[in-house]
């Protein structure tokens, strides 16, 4: 389970600098070539410590670190719904993704031109989520017009839930206000996302774009605390980053990268912070699987059961699942091997009904 992050905004905000310093900042997985796939699309590992510290132990042939895709979306413009600049193909992209990371400039650069010639977090924000809002409701609209009949005259139970799920939808974005501030059912969640790919219904992340002599200053940027307040207002994240001057401190050292963070007061970089706000904003969790073959970090969402996880690996996990040996990586780091693990009781041996908790370490034994 890969993560497809899409990084959307209007032209001139950051996103490509994003896009190039998350590339830069982490090694592009071996098993994902960056320049196979796309210019615009990179699958890159997520920086876990966890992993390394396993792998330390294991000294495995090979480690395998979770991944993170990241898709640079070309510059939204308004009037994208209706094609303006490139429009419908940027559109066709965002529904590709599942969550989005909105880049908004929070800096005043005389040689930087914006496309509305002003600096205004509120507006830019505005902008981007009416298009989204746009766009789905032509969606909308178009599905609302071949299930009312079945649903008014037919009286056909899926498509009763189609309709009053549309009409839901319709008339929040008639509000001028995206899905995802709805509260929704699973099952109405599920069609928005999986069937009608709702762009407003997927999770969103702003990344606030300060300048790099605001590093340490940021919370007195008015234009932050303007996108702070609407991610307040959607209960979202709001990430503030100098994109281009993290862009530059990885061309440093990592030792000199350490001692110019010390130095300013930074005890964690903005893009380290990006990854994990969408995995926390997606609620999606790390397992590990070890042994001399292999180090492996594996994603799943939060709530799955062990079967479930085995799955991830292969679906003989989980259909000819027996059991699963699991202990905490806290425990690892206790007592460093699993034999003295196991002399402290903390191996554990679970079944089907196991709920995965993020850090868990497992062996999963199956017969098919």
């Amino acid at each position: 389970m890969s993560l497809s992050v899409g990084i959307i905004g209007l032209p001139n905000v950051g996103k490509s600098t994003l896009f190039n310093a998350l590339t830069a900042s982490r090694v592009v997985a071996a098993n994902y070539p960056f320049a196979t796939i796309d210019p615009n699309k990179a699958i890159v590992r997520v920086n876990d410590e966890r992993v390394a510290k396993l792998a330390g132990e294991f000294e495995p042939l090979k480690t395998y670190y979770a991944t993170i895709e990241f898709n640079d979306i070309a510059g939204l413009v308004r009037g994208a719904s209706k094609g303006e600049g490139l429009g419908n193909q940027f559109l066709a992209h965002v529904r590709e993704v599942d969550a989005l990371i909105q880049v908004v400039r929070c800096f005043e650069l005389d040689n930087v031109v914006h496309v509305d010639e002003s600096v205004d977090a509120k507006r830019d924000i505005e902008t981007i989520n009416l298009e989204l809002i746009i766009k789905d409701l032509e969606t909308l609209n178009r599905r609302k017009e071949r299930v009312e009949t079945k649903a008014r005259v037919n009286q056909e139970k899926e498509a009763i839930f189609e309709f009053n799920t549309i009409t839901k939808f319709i008339e929040q974005l008639e509000n001028e206000k995206p899905l995802r501030l709805l509260t929704l059912t699973e099952e109405e969640k599920k069609y928005g996302l999986k069937t009608l790919m709702l762009l407003t219904l997927k999770p969103m992340i702003y990344i606030a774009n300060i300048s790099d002599d605001e590093y340490a200053t940021y919370e007195n940027n008015v234009h932050y605390q303007a996108v702070k307040e609407v991610a307040k207002h959607e209960g979202t994240d709001v990430v503030p980053v100098s994109i281009a001057f993290e862009e530059q401190l990885y061309a440093l050292s990592s030792t000199e990268r350490e001692l110019l963070m010390k130095e300013l007061g930074v005890k964690e970089l903005g893009l380290d912070s990006v990854v994990k706000t969408a995995y926390d904003i997606l609620n999606l969790k790390t397992f590990f699987t070890v042994g001399k073959k292999e180090v492996h970090a594996w994603t799943f969402k939060a709530g799955m059961k062990a079967p479930e996880c085995g799955g991830l690996i292969h679906t003989d996990f989980e259909r000819g699942f027996i059991r699963a040996e699991v202990y905490t990586f806290n425990d690892f780091l206790k007592y460093q091997t699993e034999v003295k693990i196991k002399e402290h009781g903390k191996m554990r041996s679970e079944g089907k009904n196991y709920t995965m908790k993020d850090g868990d370490v497992v062996r999963f034994l199956f017969n098919v």
